[in-house]
């Protein structure tokens, strides 16, 4: 099996390929550049510990144009970064540019790393969600791309427990995109909050 895995340099990523790779999956690591404030730092983690794990070699699709049109608290500083953080239509987006790269590479699948949806906070982290958009990209492209979330059953504590196991560290998840988490964001609180209850 061969899967494009959509990779950030954060934690549940980088996880969900180190497993995919222990697994003999086939990756096609694709970063995506949508606007985000950490693109930067997310670029250079997502190199950095691909190339500590042996993962392969990353792509890079820039659509930065996408959070420059449509801002948010993750690609604007100008709006609040938790409060306004959703991003209308952006795990639609990073599937879809997914699938085209799996299609154009013969990849059986797409691979998301969203985690367990009972404690998400947008509508496209569900699995009705997930479902919904492997109809899309199937009806889109006449071809079947497997739209796939393996950390789909984990919570947060879980990702961590499993990434302390496989010497993970130096992943780079905070949406603000500065040197040190914030503290702020919904990514450094849902750490924050995971190391807490563990």
């Amino acid at each position: 099996m061969s899967l494009v895995t959509l990779v950030s340099g954060g934690l549940d990523s980088t996880l969900m390929s180190l497993i995919a790779q222990e697994e003999g999956v086939e990756l096609n690591p694709l970063f995506i550049d949508y606007g985000q404030l950490g693109a930067a730092r997310e670029w250079t983690a997502c190199k950095h510990l691909h190339d500590r794990h042996g993962l392969p070699l990353v792509t890079k699709m820039d659509i930065s144009g996408f959070g420059k049109v449509v801002p948010c608290g993750i690609t604007n500083t100008a709006m609040r970064i938790n409060e306004d953080a959703f991003l209308p239509g952006r795990n639609l987006l990073l599937l879809l540019c997914g699938a085209a790269f799996a299609y154009s590479n013969q990849a059986d699948g797409v691979a998301i790393g969203l985690l367990n949806p009972k404690n998400s906070l947008f509508p496209d982290q569900t699995c009705d969600f997930l479902s919904k958009a492997e109809a899309m990209i199937e009806a889109t492209m006449k071809k079947r791309i497997s739209v796939i979330a393996p950390l789909i059953e984990f919570t947060k504590a879980d990702v961590l427990s499993l990434a302390a196991t496989r010497g993970l560290r130096d992943t780079y998840s905070c949406h603000a995109g500065g040197k040190e988490p914030c503290g702020q964001c919904v990514a450094c609180i849902e750490i924050e909050n995971a190391e807490e209850r563990s």
